[in-house]
């Protein structure tokens, strides 16, 4: 692919919903569907229609409210299942079946019980299936990651020819090492012959913490959709972030790449997602965690306060996060003390920091973080001994 553009597929509502608890209904798919498409997805897959009737309700209903977004349905290789996910996408604007199969040995074998040539029959029709109903077809190639890269190369080949507009290339494990996942993705741009009439997707798993480096690979080496989620949620250990990959991209300027994503709204949507989904953010999450834009050590705090890029390579403004946080312990230095206590309305001179920093320092050692009604107390207790 010539563009530079890089696609951004969220499947928050599908395999985000996977996580245990977190079970969504109509309602609130809905409203995180429309926060999705006007934070500038560019494919919503809403759902699994066939996999149970409040799912092919959801997906249906959000097909009538999206009309910017492409809404998609996931199926398996099963006629009745492409035929429900077109019915429930029948009043989508930009509907889009995503169906597939898995290719590894592993899947066909122990999963299957049948032959790379079956599986390759099974692929080429289900797409066939698939496109009776809708022009934008997308298959998955599911354990792809595990999956031979000449077999791949020609179940890729033969889905295109049989109509599928994207080929998704799931790390459905997270077994990939990033070096392996790119080299897969850039042995099909240069062994498919009419690799030029589809988009080559990137579907990556957590399993290893790679998830994230594995999509920025996959982009590099030449897909152009990247299939994500808000927070990173998912099954076992989650998916590919959708606020990180985007910020990946946003940030590493040299690689040229750009998603339709209002950076502005990542925070928010983090939060949304927390709250209807009833699952919280890790606070040492990237980008959207409570600790990302935080400083508790002395030598970071000191930098950043003269300098905030020596410590943060990322505004929170540009995220629409809080402002940074100077956070006060015993590892804090004078800098920060002074800092805070001025953010509190109190001009203290530097001698003065220094007597308030010996017994700022004994209550840290004795609290884990000291808070503003602490620092109220030192400095009270400070202006007396001044007085």
């Amino acid at each position: 692919m010539s563009s530079n553009k890089v696609d951004i597929f969220d499947t928050t509502l599908r395999d985000g919903e996977q996580v245990p608890g977190c079970k969504l209904n109509t309602k609130e798919k809905i409203e995180l569907a429309l926060a999705l498409e006007d934070m500038g997805v560019d494919i919503i897959e809403a759902g699994f229609p066939i996999s149970s009737p409040g799912d092919f309700e959801s997906v249906e209903k959000i097909s009538k409210v999206i009309t910017k977004s492409s809404v998609c349905g996931l199926s398996r290789a099963v006629q009745k299942d492409i035929e429900v996910a077109a019915a429930a996408l029948k009043h989508a604007k930009r509907p889009r079946i995503h169906t597939g199969i898995g290719t590894s040995d592993i899947h066909i074998k122990g999963k299957f019980n049948s032959t790379r040539e079956e599986i390759l029959e099974r692929a080429i029709q289900c797409v066939k299936w698939a496109k009776n109903f809708v022009d934008d077809v997308e298959f998955y190639a599911e354990d792809a990651g595990r999956t031979d890269n000449d077999y791949l190369a020609k179940v890729v080949e033969a889905v295109i020819k049989a109509g599928a507009t994207v080929v998704n290339i799931p790390d459905t494990t997270g077994y990939c090492l990033p070096s392996q996942y790119g080299a897969k993705m850039n042995y099909l741009i240069n062994n498919v012959p009419n690799i030029d009439k589809a988009i080559l997707s990137c579907h990556c798993h957590n399993d290893l913490g790679l998830a994230t480096a594995n999509s920025i690979e996959g982009v590099i080496n030449g897909a152009r959709q990247i299939e994500c989620t808000i927070n990173g949620l998912g099954e076992r250990a989650g998916n590919t972030s959708l606020e990180e990959v985007v910020m990946v991209l946003k940030q590493h300027k040299d690689l040229s790449y750009y998603t339709n994503i209002n950076a502005k709204k990542l925070y928010p949507m983090s939060r949304l997602v927390s709250d209807i989904m009833r699952m919280p953010v890790q606070p040492n999450k990237a980008i959207v965690g409570a600790n990302a834009f935080s400083h508790s050590s002395g030598i970071h705090q000191d930098g950043f306060l003269k300098s905030a890029i020596t410590y943060e390579i990322i505004d929170p403004v540009e995220v629409g996060a809080d402002t940074s946080k100077i956070v006060l312990t015993a590892r804090s230095g004078r800098s920060a003390l002074a800092f805070r206590l001025k953010n509190l309305g109190y001009d203290f001179n530097r001698n003065d920091v220094d007597a308030l920093y010996e017994k700022f320092l004994q209550v840290a050692d004795a609290k884990k973080e000291v808070g503003d009604e602490d620092l109220h107390h030192l400095a009270k207790q400070q202006e007396i001994v001044e007085a």
